[in-house]
């Protein structure tokens, strides 16, 4: 029987938490990893209803986006609607795991998920991510390069957008004098000895360099293995904020706002107006996404879609721009289909349900 840490590490291996936001709280936050699992509910949002609808469909684990525990909590004695859901979960043995800011930040996200809604072509992240890539350099003997690059492949090494298993190499000679407590693989002790050597250069996530190293110093053939590290200002065009992409035919203002309301189940759309031009491109950020605005401009969009925007902040579209607001809930609620379609892919051994709970705390009167 599977159990939550199996279920973590799956989930974080796909939106790793050294993606999420500095201010974020994504991760397993209640609950005893060790724990076999019964049943998974899916929620955009953890609340009493929750808790006691996971209860009733046996299951003990809720996977939601929005972490319930957002700030830290100083006491449990029920007082508000965090310390409540909280304290029914302990009680009823259910976990809860969130994942938000590092869902929202990887190729095939949130913001994905919005951009598959609406059928959008040749997405990509709309504002990728720099200071998230290293480049590994290590030196191998010829005739072991090609082993020792595939362990390091393995490990998840030299990924580059749509392109895997890239590297670079060169060739060289290698000198080194193996001391008296030496036991080289190579040579001899107290012997100078030269070596054909490749030099091989590969790009890592950062998070997960102390894995890459444990690749590379087991599959290396020599006693002490040489490499250095050197951390990357590049983007990473896989990590970032927002989606962007393209409509597979040009629409006007009034036909686009209909097939927005339509394919995201819209009640209300608050938007500025519109451009005397075609829609074809479409910048979207599910939740906040006002600092986006400049980066929606730059990538050629004609609309942005995100949520939460403040009266003022409409003005900045200044006519360059249509900015749609579609709300935070209706514009992450299919977060609950992304991470079920990923979940359900890997498990088998129990249910993931996607949860009934209406959590939006939003009502519209028309």
């Amino acid at each position: 029987m599977s159990q939550i840490r199996q279920l973590t590490a799956y989930l974080e291996a796909f939106a790793p938490l050294a993606y999420q936001e500095s201010y974020d709280n994504s991760g397993l936050l209640v609950g005893d990893p060790g724990t076999a699992i019964t049943g998974v509910l899916v929620t955009l949002d953890t609340t009493e209803a929750v808790i006691d609808e996971a209860v009733a469909k046996g299951c003990n684990v809720v996977v939601a986006h929005h972490p319930i525990i957002f700030k830290g909590l100083k006491k449990l004695n029920g007082k508000t609607y965090v310390e409540r859901t909280v304290i029914k979960a302990i009680k009823n043995d259910v976990a809860i795991y969130a994942a938000h800011t590092n869902l929202d930040n990887v190729a095939g996200g949130v913001n994905f998920k919005i951009a598959e809604k609406l059928k959008l072509q040749n997405v990509q992240v709309l504002a990728p991510k720099a200071q998230v890539l290293s480049k590994l350099v290590t030196f191998v003997p010829v005739d072991d390069t090609q082993r020792v690059l595939d362990a390091l492949y393995a490990a998840g090494a030299g990924q580059v957008g749509d392109y895997k298993n890239c590297s670079f190499r060169v060739s060289g000679t290698g000198t080194f004098q193996p001391d008296e407590s030496a036991k080289p693989a190579i040579g001899a002790v107290g012997e100078y000895h030269e070596e054909a050597e490749n030099r091989i250069e590969v790009l890592i996530p950062t998070h997960q360099q102390g894995q890459m190293l444990a690749a590379l110093k087991q599959a290396h053939p020599y006693e002490e293995v040489a490499y250095y590290v050197t951390a990357l200002d590049n983007k990473n065009q896989e990590v970032g904020s927002g989606a962007v992409g393209d409509l597979s035919e040009p629409m006007d203002g009034q036909s686009w706002l209909a097939y927005l309301k339509n394919s995201m189940n819209l009640n209300l759309i608050r938007y500025t107006p519109l451009v005397d031009k075609p829609i074809r491109r479409v910048a979207v950020c599910g939740g906040v996404g006002s600092f986006l605005l400049p980066d929606a401009i730059r990538a050629g969009a004609d609309v942005f879609v995100t949520a939460d925007y403040k009266y003022h902040e409409f003005f900045d579209a200044d006519g360059r721009i249509v900015i749609c607001d579609i709300n935070h809930y209706e514009s992450e609620v299919f977060t609950k289909e992304l991470i079920s379609q990923h979940l359900a892919k890997k498990f088998t051994t129990f249910a993931v349900i996607l949860s009934e709970t209406d959590t939006n705390p939003v009502r519209y009167f028309n």
